[in-house]
């Protein structure tokens, strides 16, 4: 059980980081393929195939095959015969909208993550009974939503959930707004209209545009190297002279108003630096390096919660280091 422990570990940290799992009914094997590169050119190198729908298991294989760094699960696993298949087909976890101990356990066995479908504290207690903290929680709003997944952690800490059925785009970030949400599973970023007309650039638009919401980066302010404290002093006067900014001074920064940072001594960036603000710097980071960004390792720091709250890239914006900040 360790290994598969620490497989369901990694699972866990690898679905942080994506935060969307988008949930694949796909009836054309055949578009296999352009479906997994449309969702990963939009930053979600993820997805869960259904087994609602014959073939799932030829789907699994020929993204796995395509991408093998890619994410695939199996979804709506129901019998031991179709996690076999599922598996078999390179199936990385598999996802049911229910609890059946059998085949969790079958595929616990053969050291295969399973996420049991749980909508309430008897089916928590059996899934915990069968070693894990991690399951879906399905149909998520019908079931109660985020109140009922709050209410429900309280008593049963450990568990971790991923929100599944009714989901969209916007109730997303509420969802993963709480410690407790590793990430959500939704279907509406793959319609089938989409994928019925072809158009990968639709469904690759589609996962921007829901990434960039998960994100919900918002400039916070932009800070200017100066050469010495008398300098940030002056610089910060003439904003407050001119546009009103109250000056603010800190221990090594004086701040016009919280937009302006005039630095006491030059610090990162060649000019300064700007700070963005982002719902989860953990994720922000992860698609940055998707989208070519490196991160400079020995900036990241984490809060009293040990979630992580700042970090920079190497990379300059016009002479200016950028680092992300977690939004308050």
């Amino acid at each position: 059980m360790s290994n598969v422990k620490d497989k369901i570990n990694a699972l866990v940290d690898e679905l942080e980081n994506v935060g969307i799992v988008p949930v694949i009914k796909l009836d054309n094997v055949d578009d296999a393929e352009n479906l997994a590169k449309a969702l990963r050119d939009g930053g979600i190198n993820c997805a869960e195939v259904t087994f609602r729908a014959k073939g799932a298991d030829k789907v699994i294989k020929r993204m796995t095959k395509a991408y093998p760094d890619m994410l695939v699960g199996a979804g709506t696993v129901l019998t031991c015969e179709q996690a076999d298949a599922a598996i078999k087909a390179g199936a990385k976890f598999c996802v049911a909208p229910g609890l059946n101990p059998k085949v969790v356990k079958h595929c616990l066995d053969k050291g295969v993550p399973f996420a049991p479908g749980l909508s309430s504290a008897s089916e928590i207690e059996q899934a915990m009974e069968l070693g894990l903290d991690f399951a879906k929680f399905f149909p998520a709003e019908q079931a109660g939503g985020l109140a009922y997944i709050k209410a429900i952690s309280a008593p049963y800490s450990s568990m971790r959930f991923m929100p599944t059925g009714g989901v969209t785009a916007d109730n997303l970030n509420t969802y993963l707004a709480f410690k407790k949400v590793v990430c959500c599973g939704g279907s509406w970023i793959v319609p089938p209209a989409l994928v019925n007309a072809g158009d990968w650039a639709g469904i690759t638009k589609l996962c921007r545009e829901a990434i960039d919401k998960m994100l919900g980066f918002t400039m916070v302010h932009a800070g200017l190297n100066c050469q010495s404290p008398e300098e940030a002093e002056a610089v910060a006067d003439e904003f407050d002279t001119a546009f009103g900014f109250t000056k603010k001074v800190g221990n090594s920064s004086v701040f016009a108003s919280t937009y302006m940072e005039m630095m006491k001594k030059p610090f990162k960036g060649t000019h300064g630096h700007i700070a963005i603000a982002t719902n989860s710097v953990k994720r922000a980071l992860y698609q940055l390096k998707l989208r070519g960004y490196d991160v400079d390792e020995t900036s990241i720091k984490y809060n009293a919660e040990g979630v992580m709250n700042v970090a920079y890239l190497k990379h300059e914006f016009g002479g200016f280091a950028v680092h992300l900040v977690l939004k308050k």
